[in-house]
Order: C-alpha cells, then sequence, then structure tokens
C-alpha cells in the first residue's frame, strides 16, 4: 500500500469522527433545550399553584451569645414542646392505621339462595 492511502485512510476516519461528534453534540444541545422548555413550564405551574406567592425569607442567623437566657430557655422549651406535639400526632395516626388494618369492618351476610 501506498503511503498515500493512510493519509486517505486516517483523514476518512478523523472526518467520520468529527462528524459524528456533531451529530452527538447536536443531538445533547437538542435534549437540553427540551428539558429548559419543560422546566420553565414546570415552573409555571408551580408559580400558577402557589400564586405568584414567593416562600418567605428565613430569618438572618443571629448568634446566642448575644441573647438572653431566658428567651433561650423559652424558645428551646418552645421546639421540644413543638417536637413532642408532631411525635404524639404521628404516634395517634399509625395507631389509627394499625387500628384500620388489623380489624374488619363488620358486613352483614344474607343467604338468597335459602
Amino acid at each position: 500500500m501506498p503511503w498515500w492511502s493512510w493519509v486517505l485512510i486516517w483523514t476518512g476516519l478523523v472526518l467520520g469522527l468529527l462528524a459524528m461528534l456533531a451529530w452527538f453534540g447536536f443531538a445533547l444541545f437538542k435534549k437540553v433545550r427540551g428539558t429548559v422548555r419543560a422546566l420553565q413550564e414546570l415552573g409555571d405551574l408551580v408559580s400558577d399553584v402557589t400564586g405568584g406567592q414567593e416562600a418567605p425569607a428565613p430569618d438572618r442567623f443571629r448568634p446566642a451569645i448575644f441573647t438572653d437566657l431566658a428567651d433561650l430557655y423559652f424558645a428551646l422549651e418552645l421546639v421540644q414542646r413543638d417536637r413532642g406535639q408532631r411525635r404524639q400526632r404521628r404516634r395517634d395516626s399509625l395507631i389509627a392505621r394499625g387500628k384500620l388494618v388489623t380489624t374488619r369492618p363488620l358486613t352483614q351476610r344474607t343467604d338468597t339462595d335459602a
């Protein structure tokens, strides 16, 4: 084989590789564009559901060292009380669900054949 045939083969391979990469890049670009469009539609749906209201901004961080100790204890007590209430509500709902699973509703059966 002459030397110029190798140049033609490698040129063809490199051009094929570049064409393949361009094709894959274009397909990826189309998919990304579709994903962005779908995300925009989803954002519009979410804003319609929430009524366009933004979530309230979280309070700024304040170091506890500048807060009164009694206020910190009161806040801790509130958090613990709220946590206990949430646990109790969850426990009650689990018990209610368990009672639904373990008990069968009473159904009256009658013989229509007799």
